[in-house]
């Protein structure tokens, strides 16, 4: 354990005191996070690192990253998630103007409260965001995990998880601070908002093509998409192949990163395009996490 790195945790809304000591592998993992997010530069890179290298690191279904400026105001929310959100939830989350996001961060900022976590399905677990755990219940969210740099000159960032599939404690707080000084950087580098700058591909995807992605997104493979849909893993695969030609792309990780660039993505829901989907999907497997993150990289 001597070889281990060694980091302090101040108090916050869980008991997050003591010394963290980071594994080997952890030590492994945590380079690599590091050293992918040097160069993450636009925000469809910010998502293929959230679903590779961070995945490993911290499992979580959802990361959100905002940027405020000197005054406060907000401005920029990327919420990045390998699988799906219904509409209803990430509307719910991201709403630049009352979101869930906006104003977990807010709270944790302007009461100094940094880090903080919450795991609901613990008693007493809420500490200082047990006012959120009945708006995060409903969203299907049981735990959160807030960092970020606190104000500076030029503002600021606040870094949320959600859905932690291990119950969230000081040692993912602790792996989150040493990440937090890499993601405001990377959040930082990414290009101001906008789309006229991003060249448009050259047709727009059909129909069959944006459920595909979706499904895509949701870590399927062409055999399980071909089951949902009812159409044989081939033409998946030549799907795929003119979904990649449209894009200019070469493969799955590379067309879900231009969709998020393109923010093609944002309200895809591909069982909401087939109504019979709803059911096939319940019935089919579910990847999430980094097992979905590993298969969208294949």
């Amino acid at each position: 354990m001597s070889d281990g790195m060694r980091g302090t945790l101040a108090d916050a809304d869980a008991p997050m005191d003591g010394v963290v000591i980071l594994s080997r592998l952890e030590q492994e993992y945590l380079l690599r996070a590091i050293e992918s997010g040097l160069r993450v530069a636009s925000v469809g890179q910010l998502f293929l690192w959230s679903q590779g290298q961070l995945q490993a690191l911290l499992p979580h279904q959802v990361l959100a990253c905002l940027r405020f400026g000197p005054g406060g105001g907000l401005l920029r929310l990327e919420c990045l998630h390998g699988t799906v959100l219904d509409a209803r939830v990430a509307q719910a989350l991201r709403d630049p103007r009352d979101g869930l996001l906006l104003r977990i961060a807010r709270h944790c900022t302007q009461g100094a409260r940094l880090p903080a976590l919450a795991d609901f399905a613990r008693p007493d677990g809420g500490g200082g965001l047990q006012a959120f755990s009945g708006e995060l219940g409903l969203l299907g969210f049981d735990n959160v995990l807030v960092h970020g740099t606190g104000q500076t000159s030029e503002g600021g960032s606040v870094f949320l998880l959600l859905g932690l599939p291990m119950r969230p404690n000081g040692r993912h707080a602790y792996f989150l601070e040493l990440l937090v000084p890499h993601l405001h950087l990377a959040l930082a580098r990414l290009p101001a908002l906008r789309t006229d700058g991003i060249a448009a591909p050259a047709r727009s995807l059909s129909a069959r093509e944006t459920e595909i992605v979706g499904w895509l997104r949701e870590g399927k493979s062409n055999e399980e998409m071909g089951r949902i849909l009812g159409i044989s893993a081939l033409t998946v695969k030549n799907h795929l192949q003119r979904i990649y030609r449209t894009l200019g792309v070469a493969n799955r990780a590379h067309a879900l990163a231009r969709c998020m660039e393109l923010r093609l993505l944002e309200n895809v829901q591909p069982w909401r395009l087939d109504p019979d989907a709803a059911g096939r999907r319940e019935a089919g497997s579910q990847p999430c996490g980094s097992a979905a993150a590993r298969r969208i990289a294949s």
